[in-house]
């Protein structure tokens, strides 16, 4: 089965408390690259950073002292246009989910926020735990914090034999 994982695209990271002009600008090419996951057959999963009120109690919140994708609240919900019927909604406590290995995959291929954070770090999960699967990142689907920090998980994706592209045109 070839998969598709949209990471994290949620109002907060998009256009609330965390949001950038960059993670603004990919949600028109996500919401392609989902519309073409769909013509081709792929699994979409999406997933969703989920926290609880507590947040700021927490050891993340006490580093990253924003108040973010709290369950439940818009900022937590996946931006418009782009959860399609069918997909599977995956709500992870932590910057990676790990219960990946649960499944099985042929091809999986990574878009969404942020690259310096949530995709590298389900990007490189998913490579030890499915070192044969080829598995992909869109770099134009994808935005970090920083653009400088957006380039830096790409070249650390790109070191650890995940392939990046950087066009939708090259995708598989």
């Amino acid at each position: 089965m070839n998969i598709l994982i949209v990471v994290d695209m949620q109002n907060d990271f998009v256009s609330g408390a965390l949001g950038t002009p960059e993670a603004r600008r990919i949600v028109p090419a996500v919401a392609e690259r989902v519309a073409t996951g769909i013509r081709r057959g792929e699994r979409i999963f999406f997933t969703r950073d989920t926290h609880g009120e507590d947040y700021l109690d927490t050891p993340e919140g006490r580093k990253l002292p924003v108040k973010h994708c709290i369950r439940g609240t818009d900022g937590w919900q996946i931006a418009d246009g782009l959860m399609v019927s069918g997909a599977v909604c995956i709500d992870k406590p932590t910057f990676g989910w790990t219960h990946w290995n649960e499944r099985h995959f042929d091809e999986i291929e990574l878009v969404g926020l942020c690259t310096d954070i949530c995709v590298v770090s389900n990007a490189l999960i998913l490579k030890a735990q499915f070192p044969e699967v080829p598995i992909t990142v869109d770099a134009a689907c994808c935005a970090g914090v920083t653009p400088e920090s957006h380039q830096a998980a790409l070249t650390t994706m790109k070191m650890c034999q995940i392939d990046v592209i950087h066009d939708q045109t090259n995708a598989r």
